[in-house]
Parts: structure tokens; C-alpha cells; sequence
């Protein structure tokens, strides 16, 4: 008989947390409507500018339901290493070293207590009631100051590490820039 230490071992150990255990897996495209591509071409994340509706057509509308999102942090709200409020985006380097996802692919994050995040756009998983709700955050990121606009919030939010987001979008590798300074052998 398992007691309730092992059981939130074994959650710990996989990346979860013991309240994703309830929740519903949601992915990055339920929160899309289904006409919209999660790529422009291959490897290349669509931006919000070349879409009819700007990203704003939201899909997903089940907020009574406890849903768990992987994706990557991206601090709004932060002092040191704790963090207050982020967004969730869909792919690593998300508005700062890439384009900026449409809102429909942007999650508010705002949570009752600080989260523990070592290092800007870790996987995390967030548990919680996903709901519709436009917001705009202002972010100072490498470029300078950035309004970005958010489709979601998730409230009694809880965040957890995780492995990797299933369904990330991965930035393409140009040539290595480094390349002419290596030694050949």
C-alpha cells in the first residue's frame, strides 16, 4: 500500500505535481481554432501579424474544467529567482529571441505565491482553470520594452517542472556562427 510520501515521490520523480493528477492534458492547438496552422512553413511558428484576426479567435472555453499546459516560462513579474506572474508560451525564446506567438498561444500566469524559476523559459507545467480573457503584459526584454497580448489566464494555477512541452514548436538552427573560430583537426 502506497503512502501519501511515495505517491508525491513518484510525482515529483515524473515531472508532475500531485494536483495534475485530476487534471485534464491540454495542448497548444486546442487553444487555436483548427483553420489555424501552427506553421507558416516548416519549422517556423506563426506570428500573430500574418493571421486574418490578428491570433485573437480563441478556441478553447471550458473553464469550469482543471486542466494541466506545458509550456515555457517567461517572467513578467519577477524578483530574483521568484517569480510572480508569467506568460506561458508555446516554444523556447518565445518574444525575446523569436517572434511573438499569436494570443491565442500566449497564457497569463498569475500565481498566489512565488515560483521558484532558475532559469527564463524553463518547461513548466501549469494546473489550473484555463479561461478566455485578453490581457496585455509589459515586458522589458533584449530589444526594449514590449506590450505582449495574452488570449488566456489561468486562475488557482499551481506550476511545476516538467521534461518538455509535447507539442513545442522547435526554432529551426541556422549555421553556426561559432564555426570558423574551431580548431580543425
Amino acid at each position: 500500500m502506497r503512502t501519501f510520501a511515495t505517491t508525491v515521490a513518484l510525482f515529483m520523480l515524473a515531472g508532475a505535481s500531485p494536483a495534475s493528477a485530476d487534471a485534464r492534458q491540454v495542448f497548444w492547438k486546442d487553444l487555436r481554432p483548427a483553420n489555424q496552422p501552427a506553421a507558416e512553413s516548416l519549422g517556423l511558428p506563426v506570428v500573430a501579424a500574418s493571421l486574418p484576426d490578428h491570433g485573437e479567435t480563441l478556441a478553447w472555453n471550458e473553464s469550469d474544467t482543471t486542466v494541466e499546459l506545458k509550456g515555457y516560462a517567461l517572467p513578467v513579474d519577477r524578483e530574483g529567482e521568484m517569480v510572480y506572474q508569467f506568460l506561458l508560451v508555446p516554444w523556447s525564446g518565445a518574444c525575446s529571441h523569436m517572434p511573438t506567438p499569436p494570443p491565442n498561444q500566449i497564457v497569463l500566469i498569475t500565481l498566489p505565491k512565488p515560483f521558484h524559476l532558475e532559469r527564463t523559459y524553463a518547461a513548466v507545467a501549469v494546473t489550473g482553470l484555463l479561461r478566455q480573457d485578453m490581457e496585455r503584459s509589459q515586458l522589458f526584454i533584449m530589444d526594449g520594452l514590449a506590450v505582449i497580448p495574452s488570449g488566456y489566464v489561468f486562475s488557482k494555477a499551481t506550476v511545476a517542472p516538467t521534461d518538455g512541452v509535447p507539442d513545442a514548436i522547435e526554432a529551426p538552427q541556422g549555421p553556426n556562427p561559432w564555426k570558423s573560430l574551431q580548431k580543425k583537426q
